[in-house]
């Protein structure tokens, strides 16, 4: 091959690269994790509205999972190549199959080891959170709670209060896996970013108290989340997993002082107040930990 052909072919290549979008060069077997839950989609503002016979349930199941494929668009654009979607809500039952990707997977009800995050392994390159809200010690956030609002008033980790964030996050640090957005109301995203790092963060929503809130419009709501996943996805190489050193030390504090009590039984386990109990370990055993403290009857009779 003579040299003026070389250099024709050198810039047809060089032109062809720099036409490419930004996110190309990590278009190959990408693989996106989303944890999805209601409280803190669009419009979201009071319980009845997110459990099945509620108000508006099956109208906040709609947006829901629209809100989800908003995100899946986003990543089928960034190049992903597999998705799984946790579908984390109450029952874990919540986002309408036929609505979805037909090439993606769901997992769906309870109980399962590692919670909203089942089926997240190494394997994975980004993880994105829809609809969370903020943690049952935040004084700000729409439906705030962690893991059950009736059954635990605080969960901390190392001493910090927890979000359901922070806690899904080290749960996909420990897999090195970097979470890159959050959508939910602003109290959620900014507590979730506070604790995380600096992730993507679509607000859709404004707080007033706890039941009542400004928000976005559905169809607004799902083009920000789909803008916001994209551009996590693309910065996904300078968004580190999230990680506490370890060994980590869980206190589980329940409303109800007899759950303590009972839970404390067990060994491994310290009941440090008259309320609170601790366990000690990865973030995969506090996750199975609170999986089995939320699976066995903890409101008891006093």
């Amino acid at each position: 091959m003579n040299s003026a052909l070389q250099h024709l072919l050198y810039s047809a290549l060089l032109a062809i690269a720099l036409a490419l979008p930004a996110h190309a060069a990590h278009a190959k077997d990408l693989k996106v994790y989303i944890s999805a839950d209601m409280e803190g989609v669009a419009g979201a503002v009071v319980g009845s509205q997110l459990s099945p016979g509620g108000f508006d349930y099956e109208r906040f199941r709609g947006f829901m999972t629209a809100e989800v494929n908003a995100a899946i668009a986003a990543a089928r654009e960034a190049g992903a190549t597999e998705i799984l979607v946790s579908d984390s809500h109450g029952n874990g039952l919540n986002l309408l199959l036929d609505q979805l990707p037909q090439d993606i997977q769901v997992v769906r009800s309870w109980p399962r080891p590692l919670g909203m995050m089942e089926g997240i392994d190494a394997s994975f390159d980004a993880a994105i959170f829809i609809g969370y809200h903020a943690s049952t010690g935040n004084p700000e956030g729409i439906l705030a709670h962690t893991q059950s609002g009736k059954d635990f008033y605080s969960v901390k980790i190392n001493g910090a209060e927890m979000s359901e964030g922070g806690m899904n996050a080290l749960i996909a640090g420990h897999f090195g896996v970097p979470v890159v957005m959050v959508s939910g109301d602003d109290a959620a995203v900014r507590e979730v970013t506070g604790t995380v790092g600096p992730m993507e963060g679509a607000v859709v929503k404004w707080h007033s108290s706890r039941e009542a809130g400004r928000s976005l419009m559905p169809e607004a709501a799902q083009k920000l989340i789909k803008q916001k996943t994209l551009a996590g996805l693309e910065r996904r190489d300078e968004i580190p997993p999230f990680t506490m050193a370890g060994p980590l030390t869980l206190d589980l504090s329940y409303t109800n002082p007899s759950a303590a009590e009972m839970i404390a039984y067990l060994p491994n386990v310290e009941r440090i107040d008259s309320h609170t109990a601790r366990f000690v370990g990865d973030i995969v055993e506090i996750s199975m930990f609170i999986e089995m403290a939320l699976g066995y009857p903890p409101t008891m009779n006093d």
